[in-house]
């Protein structure tokens, strides 16, 4: 039986997302899990795998479409099943002539070839399909017979190599694309890129020489992620009620820990994996902060999934590790350095992004000493974790120089109080002193 493929939802609130391109074409074998495509929503550019194993085929959308979540864009037949043997598309795109008449029936056309059609005032009616839709071909086609030029303004460009289009300062009518249908894609651009000096933010007025005014002030577009960080910090930081604990802890069992486990370990070993391993066991004596405000309701999550606060050129990403109070510290650094590779090369897939139940965000390879981060709906609480540093501290009544850190937990006062947080804090601080509590 055919298999729809479906734009996907990647988020709670998502509610369309843009196909880059396909990395299957229509008549091609694909196996169950494998990539088909890449799509581009609000959170990341991801790979969608294959709902199940047969031939591609229906394919109705492509590279540049804004698709609404939900809605096929694709069928996956059977052996042996042909195209005939498969239900109409649930949601075509109809564009009404207004030349038909009551009794005719509409025509559907793909939203490429819908735009194209409307940037040349034709009749789409009047187009004959050589399939079940009007595609861009049918519509290069007529007007090939109507003897006019293609004059289309709109590039076929994946989001992304736009973007980095304008950043650079590139006219994409002067490059050649080797996607569907010719669409350019990131890839098309990485040799201008590296001949461009700077940057080009698309400054929205020329700087005038002289006193910077209000008025003179360059600007540049942000990208969509930056756009929904900014929505999502916004609405967080305006209606959670935060509260904050500061705690300095010393951190000289830990230097040795990870300075042993370096020795030993094939892979690379960093504080951020330390952490998330000590964080994870005091999740679990103390699972209110691992809790979720939804619905007016506290809930409490059975998984402990810690998500890294990752920061990329176009925004603020949070990959999660998932069950991380069950893998050690090889297969907590495999997957961690996984994650990172995968958020910076735009690869992270849906399970990436989804299911956090609470956030680390580690800012001490900057060299901060401390600072406060802003709680990742609908999680209870995020740990800033700030640079290691030698600080002279009091042991055994002497002083001493010693490498301390120091932890920020920013709570939602809806789901944890002031006692609760201070009795996790405490957890993690004695667990970084003495790590072998672990063994416990």
């Amino acid at each position: 039986m055919a298999k729809d493929v479906i734009m996907p939802a990647l988020g709670m609130a998502q509610e369309t997302g843009t196909l880059i391109q396909w990395l299957k074409s229509a008549g091609d074998s694909v196996t169950k899990g494998e990539p088909i495509m890449e799509i581009e929503t609000d959170k990341a550019t991801v790979e969608i795998e294959a709902p199940a194993s047969g031939i591609l085929s229906n394919v109705t959308a492509q590279a540049g479409d804004v698709i609404p979540v939900g809605q096929r864009i694709a069928l996956i037949l059977a052996p042996g099943e042909s195209d005939s043997n498969t239900p109409p598309q649930s949601k075509p795109e109809p564009v009404s002539s207004p030349k038909s008449d009551s009794t005719s029936m509409p025509v559907t056309a793909t939203p490429v070839a819908a735009r194209l059609a409307a940037e040349h005032n034709l009749d789409i009616s009047q187009i004959k399909p050589q399939g079940g839709q009007i595609r861009k071909e049918d519509v290069l086609a007529y007007l090939d017979t109507q003897n006019k030029p293609v004059t289309s303004t709109r590039v076929l460009a994946s989001p992304k190599a736009r973007r980095l289009a304008k950043e650079h300062g590139i006219d994409l009518t002067q490059v050649r694309g080797t996607g569907p249908d010719g669409a350019i894609l990131v890839s098309n651009l990485q040799s201008l890129i590296s001949n461009s000096p700077t940057p080009n933010y698309q400054l929205s007025r020329s700087i005038p020489v002289g006193p910077s005014t209000p008025e003179s002030t360059p600007s540049f577009t942000v990208s969509r992620i930056w756009r929904v960080m900014v929505d999502r910090l916004s609405q967080a930081w305006t209606t959670i009620p935060h509260f904050y604990l500061m705690r300095e802890v010393n951190a000289s069992r830990l230097v040795a820990w990870r300075e042993k486990l370096q020795n030993t370990s094939a892979e690379k070993i960093t504080y951020t994996d330390l952490l998330v391993r000590l964080t994870a066991a005091a999740l679990r004596r103390y699972p209110r902060l691992n809790a979720s405000w939804q619905n007016e309701n506290i809930v409490l999550n059975s998984e402990i999934n810690i998500g890294l606060a990752v920061a990329i050129d176009e925004g603020l990403l949070v990959p999660v590790i998932h069950h991380a109070d069950e893998m050690n510290l090889s297969q907590l650094a495999s997957r961690r350095s996984e994650m990172i590779t995968r958020a910076k090369s735009g690869k992270l897939s849906l399970d990436d992004l989804s299911g956090g139940t609470f956030t680390i965000s580690n800012l001490g390879m900057y060299g901060v000493d401390a600072f406060n981060a802003i709680v990742n709906p609908p999680q209870a609480a995020i740990l800033a974790v700030s640079r290691i540093a030698d600080r002279v501290v009091a042991v055994n009544g002497q002083p001493a120089v010693q490498p301390m850190v120091t932890f920020s937990l920013s709570c939602d006062h809806r789901v944890v109080d002031g006692a609760r947080a201070a009795e996790f804090l405490q957890a993690l601080a004695d667990l970084v002193e003495e790590p072998l509590q672990l063994l416990n």
